[in-house]
């Protein structure tokens, strides 16, 4: 891109956020503390089921091992919740009995974003976490 063509360009104050540049297609590998900061991110992203996991992964996954490490995990822990939950709340569409499958689904829901945040707390301090029950298939 040309410089002149952005005016604000090089100007302090106009840089873009640390998040997004480091984000970037820039592939410089990760400090030790962004790294554990990514990874935190992967188990926290499970509120929104596989897509926050793979995002993370497919984003970090050259740049830090603990990352790369760390969101594998939580990429395959997600997948069958993720589903489980999905399908309870289409079958809370059902008359009747679809009050429980909407309860079912929050529930399992809940579930995985407990364990996202009880995965973030402890990679944060830089211990790897596994999760009770797990696929494991990206290895």
């Amino acid at each position: 891109m040309n410089p002149s063509a952005q005016p604000d360009a090089g100007r302090p104050g106009h840089e873009p956020p640390a998040w997004l540049a480091s984000a970037g297609g820039r592939a410089t590998p990760l400090t030790a503390k962004q790294d554990r900061d990514r990874a935190a991110l992967a188990h926290l992203s499970l509120a929104f089921g596989v897509l926050g996991p793979l995002v993370v992964w497919l984003l970090y996954r050259d740049r830090g091992p603990f990352t790369s490490q760390e969101s594998k995990e939580a990429l395959n822990f997600s997948g069958p919740p993720t589903l489980i939950t999905t399908l309870f709340f289409f079958l809370a569409l059902l008359p009747v009995i679809g009050a429980i499958f909407a309860i079912l689904g929050a529930l399992s829901w809940a579930v995985m974003a407990v364990y996202g945040v009880m995965g973030a707390s402890n990679v944060s301090k830089g211990r790897p976490f596994r999760y009770p029950f797990n696929l494991r298939i990206l290895r």
